[in-house]
This record gives C-alpha cells, structure tokens and sequence, in this order.
C-alpha cells in the first residue's frame, strides 16, 4: 500500500504531535500543504482545534493552495530532467500512469474536469494529484490553476459540512 498508513506509526505519531506543538494557524496551512492530507486533513484538524470557521477555511484553503503554483510550473521540466535517471523514471512513470488511471475525467473535460476531480474530497482527487493530471494532459497554467481553485473551495465546502454533521450527530449522542 502506497499510502501514508504505510508509514510507522512512530514516524506518523510524531508528526502529529510535532504538528500540535504549533501556532494552530500554521499547523492547518502545513496539514493543507501535505498531499494525501490537503484540506480533507485540515479542515477537520481545525474543528478539533476549536478554531471560528472563517479561520479554519483560509488557512485550509490557502495551505492546500500554496503547492499548485510550484507543481503547475515546475513539476514537467523538473520531472523530464531527473527522468534521466533511472530511480527518477521509474517513479514518474508510476506517478503518470497511475494519475492517468485515477484522472480520466480531466482528460475528457479538460478545465471542467479538473474542477470536478479537485473537489471530490476522497483520497488521490485533490489538488496535488489535479495539478500532476493538469500537467500530464498539458492544461494551461492560468486555466489549470483556476479549476484547481475552484474545486479546493468546492471540496473544503463538502468537507466542512461533513464535519458540521458528524459534530452535530457526535452531541445528539452525547
């Protein structure tokens, strides 16, 4: 499994509490900034955190934001340059293909699609895996950025009120 559950649970525990030891501002931008996590992680980290919602969204948007404008940019120059090495290769090529698998909606619909896949709030649909699919189907930069934008504010909709519902129904338990 190639996901962050396959990581030691030690590694992971203290990414946490070293998380947890900081400003909750900048804890919800660096859960926001995390692939795997982006605001899926974040936005219910600030529930916990008990932080107002305004702040809880800016900093989860923000964080899951502040990756797209490098990866848009760099991610095919860089990844064609490093390709030359073998380990390198190796690991693109399972990285497109596998975004290729997971993204064929971008490929079809292009910008709209790319909106759509971002704001599914599940795992591998969020604005990494979109900006590497943007990439991988050559998405103009200001259309890409703008789809991807659009589907992290979608996304950090759907995922807050999830976590308005789950706290609501965790009171009516209690």
């Amino acid at each position: 499994m190639d996901t962050i559950l396959s990581l030691p649970k030690e590694l992971i525990l203290n990414l946490v509490k070293w998380i947890l030891t900081l400003p909750n501002e900048l804890a919800l931008t660096l859960v926001g900034m995390l692939p795997i996590f982006e605001l899926r992680g974040a936005i219910p980290l600030g529930f916990v955190l008990n932080m107002p919602l305004y702040k809880i969204l800016f900093f989860s948007i923000i964080g899951n934001l502040i990756p797209v404008i490098p990866l848009l940019l760099f991610l095919r120059p860089i990844s064609e340059k490093l390709r030359r090495f073998i380990i390198w290769r190796r690991f693109f090529e399972w990285l497109f293909e596998r975004t290729r698998k997971k993204a064929a909606i971008v490929e079809r619909y292009e910008a709209m699609g790319l909106m759509f896949f971002v704001s599914i709030p599940l795992p591998v649909t969020g604005a990494w895996t979109g900006t590497i699919a943007a990439c991988l189907f050559k998405i103009k930069f200001k259309y890409a950025f703008f789809a991807i934008s659009l589907g992290v504010i979608i996304a950090s909709g759907i995922v807050t009120l999830l976590c308005i519902l789950g706290k609501m129904s965790w009171e009516l338990m209690v």
